[in-house]
């Protein structure tokens, strides 16, 4: 797959990211309201995040600043467009599984 059809994919799946966190970070919101919600961050460190919120969007923003990087970058290394995926997957995972678990 040419790399500038690899970051439109990674671009649209940032963008998809972007739209479920603001929605599941309101749905978290209410549920803080009616007392639930009681955590400190949905990521932990060995899951590749350095951002540690309570809230999914911290998180979109520091993969969305990694996005910029890579796509500036001319030579981007196997290993960190690998572990951005990894990321990125993991947190568009885990945004479905709440989405479905907090209906």
């Amino acid at each position: 797959m040419p790399y500038t059809k690899v970051i439109q994919q990674l671009k649209e799946n940032l963008q998809i990211a972007y739209r479920q966190a603001i929605d599941s970070d309101n749905r978290l919101d209410e549920l803080q309201k009616a007392g639930h919600g009681k955590f400190v961050a949905i990521f932990n460190k060995e899951q590749g995040f350095t951002q540690n919120s309570n809230r999914f969007l911290p998180y979109v923003q520091e993969l969305a600043t990694e996005f910029e990087t890579i796509q500036e970058s001319i030579h981007t290394s196997p290993e960190t467009l690998e572990a951005f995926v990894k990321k990125l997957g993991v947190l568009l995972q885990t945004l479905q599984t709440f989405k479905q678990q907090s209906k």
